[in-house]
């Protein structure tokens, strides 16, 4: 009998397999350790590497992104996407310079700037849930929109001569560290902890784990998604409003390709294209990671071309790695 007892017991894991299963299923873990052994190789291929200026301008040049990717997470999570992001960061950076040099206050003009964020955002909402609209052919189109705005408005051409006080969120300092940066962090932890403890999240995790369920269970599920997509909106403007206050321009081009950075960093947090899954926590980490492989080979005197070679491969490694585990895991 014992005999036959211990032949259906499965068979203890060792404390490796158990670290490395651990490394697995906590994408954190597992960026966390590739993010040290980058640091370590290229302390050792390049000493600036690891100077503050190096990881000053870093941090600074990945606010942006982090931002973006809040939204970004949010909206995989609940089993959408958006490749407008980089779009309506243009546009918003456009439209808050084009109001500061027209004569109005910066305040206004920050609003107004975040507020087409917010429409942008509802209207891939109602285009997505509304209209049925897959989410790819609804946001590709409104990257398009918004992109050709940005340059009809301006011309092609960058609008600078901006008023100095705008300057200040994007280049000052508190201490040693940008206060773009503590904006980032601070933001990155309310959402984090926003997105671990309250009902509205818990219920967009909901739907992008099961929409039927979620439906039947009494949630609005159209509105949801909607508020989610105003929301990622909203962060993609913000970013583009700081981006100006940083270069002291409203620039028509700005993140162009950004919205590829933003999915890669996502999905290679742990974030799934099928919904349901993923961290805020996990997402800032996978910017960090595509950040630090940027910067990498930027300090190796990698071509850009390649660098961009190499973004799309690491962001398809990261899908198929996590159609992989979720394979064996269903």
């Amino acid at each position: 009998m014992s005999i036959a007892m211990e032949s259906l017991t499965p068979p203890r894991k060792s404390l490796v397999q158990r670290v490395l299963r651990a490394f697995v299923d906590i994408r954190e873990l597992t960026l966390l350790a590739l993010i040290v052994l980058i640091i370590v190789v290229m302390a050792n291929l390049n000493p600036y590497f690891l100077s503050f200026s190096n990881f000053r301008a870093l941090s600074v040049g990945m606010a942006p992104t982090a931002i973006i990717v809040i939204g970004m997470a949010i909206l995989l999570a609940s089993g959408g996407f958006d490749l407008s992001v980089g779009s309506v960061m243009a546009l918003s950076s456009t439209v808050v310079a084009m109001m500061m040099l027209a004569g109005y206050s910066i305040p206004v003009s920050v609003l107004c700037a975040i507020l087409v964020g917010a429409v942008v955002g509802a209207g891939n909402g109602v285009l997505v849930t509304g209209l049925g609209i897959n989410p790819l052919i609804a946001t590709l189109g409104t990257m398009s929109v918004a992109r050709g705005v940005a340059l009809v408005l301006t011309e092609g051409f960058s609008l600078s001569s901006l008023p100095k006080e705008f300057g200040w969120i994007g280049k000052a300092t508190w201490g040693v560290m940008p206060v773009l940066v503590i904006l980032m962090l601070v933001m990155i932890v309310i959402f984090d902890l926003a997105v671990r403890h309250t009902r509205f999240f818990r219920q967009v995790y909901f739907i992008g784990a099961n929409e039927k369920a979620a439906m039947l269970s009494g949630i609005h599920v159209n509105k949801v998604r909607i508020i989610a997509y105003v929301l990622t909106g909203i962060l993609a403007a913000l970013a583009g409003v700081l981006l100006a206050s940083r270069l002291m321009s409203g620039t028509p081009t700005a993140g162009n390709g950004i919205e590829l950075q933003v999915l890669a960093a996502a999905v290679i947090g742990g974030a799934s294209l099928r919904g349901g899954e993923g961290t805020i926590l996990g997402a800032f980490l996978g910017v960090v990671f595509v950040a630090l492989i940027n910067n990498s080979m930027t300090m190796l005197a990698v071509s850009i071309y390649w660098q961009m070679i190499v973004i799309g491969g690491v962001l398809v490694a990261a899908v198929a790695l996590d159609m992989l585990i979720r394979g064996r895991r269903g």
